[in-house]
């Protein structure tokens, strides 16, 4: 295999090991119907306070159309709903429908299944490490970007 191969990349490897993760989450909610997105929105307002789009959608992590599109289909499906803000009239904060927090509540345990799988596949210590060295890589300078 060639050293400059996409296949020694750390970006490779990083997608490929989410892409991995995800699928596996997936497969875990498909039985309420729920995908892996949509969990993450569902578990954020697990709390019951509420969030505005701009906020919610950086916790999720995804850009603010494809969130507006995801959180459409979920007031479609009736797992959340849009109010006004109280405290600013200009805002609207999404807020988890009761039926929203049931499944939630039900899928919290195959959620968590899959994340001590994937600790024990690694190990405590490994899955500490890397945590900590994707914290490291996420919340890094954006020097990156320029290489």
């Amino acid at each position: 295999m060639a050293r400059n191969s996409i296949s020694n990349s750390l970006s490779y490897h990083v997608a490929r090991a989410h892409r991995r993760l995800h699928a596996d989450l997936d497969q875990r909610l498909h039985e309420e119907g729920v995908t892996v997105e949509q969990w993450r929105v569902l578990d954020v307002l697990s709390d019951r306070q509420g969030r505005a789009m701009g906020e919610l959608a950086e916790q999720v992590l995804m850009n603010h159309p494809a969130l507006t599109k995801l959180a459409d289909r979920m007031v479609a499906n009736g797992l959340i709903h849009r109010v006004t803000d109280p405290q600013d009239q200009r805002r609207v904060l999404v807020h988890v429908t009761s039926r929203g927090t049931a499944i939630h509540a039900r899928l919290k345990r195959r959620a968590e299944e899959h994340e001590r799988a994937v600790e024990d596949r690694l190990g405590a210590s490994k899955a500490a490490a890397l945590k900590a060295l994707l914290e490291d890589l996420a919340e890094g300078p954006r020097a990156l970007q320029r290489g």
